[in-house]
Formats: C-alpha cells, sequence, structure tokens
C-alpha cells in the first residue's frame, strides 16, 4: 500500500473534492484521481461513492479512513521523533488568516516559533474571518487567526489579542474636528461609507456597533464594500466617504496625513482577534506543536 495514495485518500475524504485535494497536495487531478483507483484496485473495494460533483465514503472508505489516519501520523510522528532527536524539526505549515492578524500578529509569531524551529517553511493565506473559518470546517486547514467569531461546535477560539477600530475621513471632512476627537453616529449617518466585505471581523464589529445605537445597516449611505483595506484607505483619503478600520492601520498615514481619524461617541468598537482550530482533527506532530506554542504565547 503505498503512501502516497494514502495521503491523497485522506485529503480527498476531508475536502470531499478531487480538485481540492489535488491544490492541496500539489499535484494534479489526474493524479489524485490515479492514486485513489490504484488504491480501490489494490484493496478489491469501492472506496468513494461518485455523483456527479458530490462524493462521500462508502463504508469501507470510512473504514480505511480511520486506519490511514493513523497510519500517517504514526509514520509522521516517527520522522517528527527522529527529526527531533537530530535537533531538526521540518516540515510546512499552512496558516489561513484573516487580514489584520496577519499583518500585525501573525509575523510575530512566525518569527518567534523560526527562532526556535528554523527548519520549518510557513504558507499564509489570506481570507475574511468567515472564510477562514469555512475553510477550517472544510479541512483544507488545520488552524487560522480571525477577528471575528463564526460559532461552529466543531471550532475553539482562544482570544490572543484586542484591537479598537476607529473612523478614518478625508482631511477636509469637519474642520473643526481634530485627530481622536469625538463623532456622534447621527453625524455620519448621511456621509458616504466604505465598508468591508459581508464576512469581515470590521465589519462585523460595525454591524453589532450600531445595534447599540439601534441604527439599521439598510440605513447608511453605503458607496462601496471592499475587501482590501489599502483600496478603502485611498478612497478615503480621495474624499470618496468615510470608513472603520483598526488603529493597528493608521499608524504611519497619521504621520503622512493621509486622512483624519477620529473616535465614536457613545460606542465600544473594542474587538478580539482569536486563535481558531477543529476540535476533534486529528493534528500532525507539527501542527500540535505550533498549536502549543501559539496557546502557550
Amino acid at each position: 500500500m503505498d503512501f502516497k495514495q494514502l495521503e491523497t485518500f485522506i485529503e480527498v475524504s476531508k475536502l470531499k473534492s478531487f480538485s481540492k485535494a489535488a491544490d492541496k497536495l500539489f499535484i494534479t487531478q489526474p493524479t489524485v484521481t490515479n492514486h485513489i483507483q490504484n488504491l480501490e484496485k489494490e484493496l478489491d473495494t469501492v472506496l468513494i461513492n461518485r455523483m456527479g460533483k458530490t462524493i462521500s465514503l462508502t463504508k469501507t472508505g470510512e473504514l480505511l479512513y480511520k486506519n490511514a489516519l493513523d497510519i500517517t501520523n504514526a509514520i509522521a510522528m516517527t520522522k517528527f521523533e527522529l527529526d527531533s532527536f537530530k535537533g531538526s524539526i521540518q516540515g510546512r505549515l499552512d496558516i489561513i488568516s484573516s487580514s489584520v492578524p496577519r499583518k500585525y500578529l501573525l509575523p510575530g509569531i512566525i518569527n518567534s516559533f523560526l527562532s526556535e524551529h528554523p527548519d520549518v517553511t510557513f504558507s499564509i493565506t489570506n481570507n475574511d474571518s468567515k472564510e477562514v473559518v469555512s475553510r477550517i470546517l472544510d479541512g483544507e486547514y488545520d488552524f487560522g487567526l480571525v477577528g471575528a467569531k463564526h460559532e461552529s461546535l466543531n471550532l475553539e477560539y482562544i482570544e490572543i489579542m484586542n484591537d479598537k477600530l476607529v473612523l478614518i475621513t478625508p482631511l477636509a471632512f469637519r474642520e473643526d474636528l481634530n485627530n481622536f476627537d469625538e463623532i456622534s453616529i447621527n453625524e455620519i449617518i448621511d456621509q458616504n461609507l466604505i465598508f468591508r466585505e459581508i464576512g469581515s471581523g470590521t465589519r462585523n464589529a460595525f454591524e453589532n456597533c450600531l445595534k447599540s445605537f439601534e441604527v439599521n445597516i439598510e440605513d447608511l449611505k453605503i458607496v462601496a464594500n471592499i475587501e482590501d483595506t489599502e483600496s478603502i484607505k485611498e478612497l478615503v483619503s480621495l474624499g470618496t466617504g468615510l470608513s472603520f478600520i483598526s488603529d493597528k492601520e493608521i499608524v504611519n498615514d497619521l504621520i503622512l496625513k493621509r486622512y483624519k481619524v477620529l473616535n465614536l461617541k457613545g460606542s465600544n468598537l473594542i474587538r478580539s482577534f482569536y486563535f481558531v482550530y477543529h476540535k476533534s482533527r486529528i493534528l500532525s506532530p507539527l501542527g500540535k506543536t505550533f498549536k502549543d506554542f501559539v496557546l502557550n504565547q
């Protein structure tokens, strides 16, 4: 029984997709199909039900999946212990993160981890908080960093950093106000607003804030929904509208005087960032080492 075939079978089982498994393993989709077919031929059984684009495990597939995890984890643990004995832990960690922790939290974590394990490599993917959670639940990633909780019985969230949202406006907006002065919600309701996309932690935090003011988001003049914070800041600096962003994003821009920064009166725009992972998924030895490292930090 070929180890690569087992590894491919595990990824197809987790991701419920031949194409996603191919992307995860950096091989072609025909290779994935070939691995599964050879495994089924060797074991003389059907492992995967194929119904169009929908796939599921057969009873024998479910049995093999459980044992395949044990086999591959045992091999990985053996290699991990041998590498540790030789003083070198190797491997690649795939992490998915929303934008703010990816920029301002993850680099420090990676740098500290690499100081202890210099032979490890990282792959970082950026998505909004909702998509991060979705891809962890789908099995594409073991863990990630998010700015909003999307509740699931299968997920564990560990708070690791706090953050504050501030209002940024064009420099010409309200010349009677200076940086970090307060402004009321009623004074911005009729203004053009630029928001992050639905599913982002920044947007969720502001929507929750609106509820405390008993204001419906439909009553606001939203002129754009944008994924990229840099694009939002550029639009604000050009006078297109107002927006809310993390106070960690404004430091250099204040020096450059790109826009004005204000606080929203009577609001609690403090939010948390979380390290999120699947409660029951079996991690590789390297993955477990990284998770323990983050939690200890």
